[in-house]
């Protein structure tokens, strides 16, 4: 089992950025791959970026490519989400997810583990 806690979200201005952090406690490889996934009031929780074990494999969806990046220690144990060129768009709460898996995926029924979620509001 591990146990996931976000931090870093928070209110900005469109075109302003946050780092968004996930904490990884209890079973590393659980959290073997790591994903970050959103969702906005009235819609379905949707994918965001994924990294695996080696933190050598990414993946975005295509509407934060170019402006996301998702990374994480040496130790595996804290993901983070860098967020630039934030749109008013971008505003949900963001999750934190992990799998034992060392295959990326971007489903979020792949992901077993989650943090509570942190909210991320991009005012326009």
């Amino acid at each position: 089992q591990v146990q996931l806690v976000e931090s870093g979200g928070g209110l900005v201005q469109a075109g302003g950025s946050l780092r968004l952090s996930c904490a990884a406690s209890g079973r590393t490889i659980s959290s073997a791959t790591m994903g970050w996934f959103r969702q906005a009031p009235g819609k379905e929780r949707e994918f965001v970026a994924a990294i695996s074990w080696s933190g050598g494999n990414t993946y975005y969806a295509d509407s934060v490519k170019g402006r996301f990046t998702i990374s994480r220690t040496n130790a595996k144990t804290t993901v983070y989400l860098q967020m630039n060129s934030l749109k008013p768009e971008d505003t949900a709460v963001y999750y934190c997810a992990s799998r034992g898996s060392f295959s990326l995926s971007a489903r979020a029924a792949d992901f077993p583990s989650w943090g509570q979620g942190t909210q991320v509001t991009v005012s326009s």
